[in-house]
């Protein structure tokens, strides 16, 4: 018989706090009664989107020591003196690109014999993504590129995501803004993509082909949604195939050029590899006929294929201006200037929203599998560290953790 498992789920402790939560009091409740021989139990936290008594009117018990709970859920980060030896933690690491800032976060989870599951190596054995937020980048990230546009133009005037506080207050937000006849690119075809999908749907943009975006005119604003192969193409004219480009990225060089004179809002939403070659330069800012005057780099690729975006923004303050001339940062909605919104944890601008579906996904596809009490692929996949050593997939981490 298998032994009674306590999981607990471990409020935020990075500054700034994120207001997030893998599970809602409501999921908590149920999860405590779909497997009654374990249990499931919250840490204290001022600052959670939902508050202890939330969990505590469900029966979900709430305490401070999480010390007795063999399985450990967040979101980001764990602070590195807030790490319990010997436990299983689920969070977003950031550490298998092998990001500095978290060298310290990955040796420490070495030294205390954690075994580290990561939320964004959850996959199906195709690889597919199980678990994320990404969806609610999209929305976030491209209803605050409209209202650097609204702002810049003097259109019309949006309150930051963050201040409508779910998607509902949101969508009647944004939903009576007419907009003139602009055109707007944004790239993708994933989670984050189909967010931005949602917006534009919702205020019935409509959509054209690359071609059409470049060539036509309209007296309606309309979209244009760009893949790879719309935007790079191989140094010595080969054949496009998708897995050669993810393969050989610094083999090929940007189109993006031919759209600079046809769009007015650049929404970038995919994923992009750092051998791969930049969308634009400074010059092609430069460019007279370069017509983009708002910028949406919801991927926020820092030093990556936008030169505009020289930092992260925040959801308080999300867009702020880039002159091309100096290549500096200005205040935003200036004439003259591109408006960048560079947001990097755009999910927490909507905590409840984005948490309650996180937590419908783990609940279904990860708990179950978790609490059978049998090795599970899926589980294993995602497992960076276990017995104090990295496993196998993640053993190219170790020059990074020497």
């Amino acid at each position: 018989m298998q032994n009674k498992i306590t999981v607990g789920i471990i409020r935020e402790g990075r500054v700034p706090h994120d207001f997030r939560t893998p599970f809602t009091p409501d999921q908590i409740a149920q999860l405590n009664i779909e497997f009654p021989a374990h249990k499931f139990v919250v840490q204290h936290s001022p600052f959670r989107c939902y508050s202890d008594n939330e969990y505590l009117s469900k029966g979900v018990e709430v305490c401070n020591d999480m010390s007795h709970c063999d399985i450990l859920f967040g979101i980001k980060e764990v602070p590195v003196d807030e790490l319990i030896a010997d436990k299983t933690y689920f969070f977003f690491s950031h550490t298998i690109k092998k990001q500095e800032h978290n060298r310290k976060l990955l040796q420490t989870i070495l030294k205390k014999n954690i075994r580290l599951i990561d939320y964004e190596c959850l996959t199906k054995a195709t690889g597919e993504r199980l678990i994320g937020f990404g969806r609610y980048a999209g929305i976030v990230g491209t209803y605050n590129s409209f209202l650097a546009y609204g702002k810049k133009y003097g259109l019309f005037d949006m309150k930051p995501a963050i201040e409508c506080k779910t998607y509902q207050n949101l969508i009647k937000e944004i939903k009576p803004i007419k907009l003139p006849p602009i055109k707007i690119l944004f790239t993708g075809n994933g989670r984050v993509s189909h967010g931005a999908l949602e917006i534009l749907r919702l205020l019935k943009i409509k959509s054209c082909t690359p071609d059409e975006i470049r060539t036509k005119k309209f007296n309606e604003p309309v979209y244009a949604q760009l893949m790879e192969e719309n935007y790079n193409e191989h140094k010595n004219g080969r054949n496009w195939e998708m897995l050669h480009f993810y393969k050989n990225p610094s083999q090929y060089v940007s189109t993006m050029n031919q759209f600079i004179s046809s769009c007015v809002i650049f929404i970038h939403c995919a994923f992009w590899h750092r051998e791969a070659p930049v969308f634009f330069t400074n010059e092609t800012y430069l460019n007279p006929e370069f017509t983009i005057k708002v910028i949406g780099d919801i991927s926020c690729d820092l030093h990556g294929p936008i030169p505009s975006t020289l930092r992260s923004s925040t959801n308080e303050d999300p867009v702020y201006g880039y002159d091309a001339g100096t290549q500096k940062e200005t205040n935003p909605y200036l004439k003259n200037t591109v408006d960048v919104m560079a947001v990097d944890n755009l999910p927490c601008a909507l905590p409840r929203d984005t948490s309650n579906d996180f937590g419908i996904d783990l609940s279904q596809k990860v708990v179950p599998a978790l609490l059978s009490g049998v090795e599970d692929d899926m589980i294993d996949r995602a497992t960076i560290t276990k017995g104090g050593r990295l496993t196998m997939p993640f053993e190219y981490l170790s020059d990074f953790v020497q």
